[in-house]
């Protein structure tokens, strides 16, 4: 069948919205409309290189829509079910999963990144990001990409759960594992990072400080739960030496749009005896060094973690989501400041470096 899709040919391009042949499904497989897909900065990192990414690429990886049909072997979801795409799905019985760790499952698709390649465009097999590519008015994954939704949940927030919500949130409420009573620093307010200011306030935290540049971050960084907003890491560990008794952070989570070692010694030093610092920022894969006082880190116990989807496990943690957003624990209409067409996904882009949204979201 015939679908529109904005693809990226090269580094450095623009995405092009243009006409694609989209595959029918296969074993396994569903077709999913598209409803609304966020525009997250991962997809970003492939226009500026600093992610290994195939060409050419349809992009997007948080999405929301219907499934549409349903090929042979299908068991988990039917025509006209609401589902949330997910880019890491779980098999299920791999060691990982098996210890609770199915955001790191060995069998997941993402270990083949790009292998399936479901549109076809000016005569050329296009691969899809996190083999969704959400960025399409249809498109075609295996069944384990998808987790069904109830039909009265918002597309547009729906999509949401994708990537930037749970990554967020499970920095602080998994990974950084705050407890009631914890003093946590988020630097980077945005899409990701102020999930985790909400995660860190619904697990009791005790002071909140979200660090970012744009006034309009810091503000909402309030709204989502935040105790205290500033604008840069030297007023955030000011902040925390005067109103902790010299305690500091228990936690630091670290979700700037481009990650660079060069400050993550400084990011340290915002936790104190035992602190944990979360890197949710991806940095470019040619950077490989980090400015770090080794011997102060260690002497002081510390502990630093990556972050791979906030440490979920989606098919426990997007439901329970859910039901804090219907509850009203959770925002997640509040997070989408602006929406756009595919035709303006590159306007959507450019309003995102300029520091205009917390999260844009494509509504098709």
């Amino acid at each position: 069948m015939s679908t529109r899709a904005a693809i990226l040919w090269g580094v450095g391009e623009k995405w092009s919205v243009e006409d694609v042949d989209l595959a029918e499904p296969g074993f396994g497989q569903v077709r999913v409309k598209i409803h609304a897909t966020g525009l997250c900065h991962s997809d970003d990192h492939a226009v500026t290189g600093d992610m290994p990414t195939p060409f050419p690429l349809v992009g997007g990886h948080e999405g929301a829509g219907v499934v549409e049909a349903v090929g042979p072997g299908v068991t988990r979801v039917a025509p006209g079910d609401h589902v949330v795409l997910i880019f890491q799905p779980p098999c299920g019985h791999c060691r990982n999963c098996a210890r609770g760790r199915s955001n790191l499952c060995l069998n997941a698709a993402l270990q083949d990144y790009g292998a399936a390649k479901p549109f076809k465009a000016r005569g050329r097999d296009i691969a899809a990001t996190g083999d969704l590519g959400t960025f399409a008015d249809a498109t075609v994954v295996s069944e384990r990409c998808v987790v069904k939704i109830a039909k009265d949940v918002p597309f547009a927030a729906a999509s949401l759960l994708g990537c930037a919500v749970t990554t967020g949130w499970g920095a602080a409420v998994y990974l950084a594992e705050v407890e009631p009573g914890d003093n946590v620093v988020v630097i980077g307010s945005g899409g990701v990072g102020i999930n985790s200011v909400q995660g860190a306030r619904h697990a009791g935290a005790n002071l909140v400080v979200a660090v970012d540049t744009v006034e309009l971050k810091r503000r909402k960084a309030l709204e989502f739960g935040a105790t205290h907003a500033v604008a840069s890491v030297e007023e955030a560990k000011e902040l925390l030496a005067e109103n902790t008794d010299g305690r500091m952070a228990d936690a630091a989570i670290l979700s700037v749009g481009v990650g660079d070692g060069g400050i993550l010694g400084q990011i340290v030093d915002l936790t104190g005896p035992a602190g944990t610092t979360v890197v949710t920022s991806v940095s470019p894969f040619a950077s490989t060094s980090v400015d770090l006082n080794l011997a102060l880190f260690t002497l002081s116990q510390k502990t630093l973690r990556g972050n791979v989807y906030g440490g979920v496990q989606v098919h426990r943690d997007i439901p329970l989501l859910l039901d804090l957003y219907r509850q009203g624990h959770l925002k997640l209409d509040e997070l989408i400041t602006k929406t756009y067409t595919l035709d303006q996904i590159n306007e959507g882009y450019a309003d995102m470096h300029a520091g205009k949204n917390l999260r844009g979201v494509i509504a098709f």
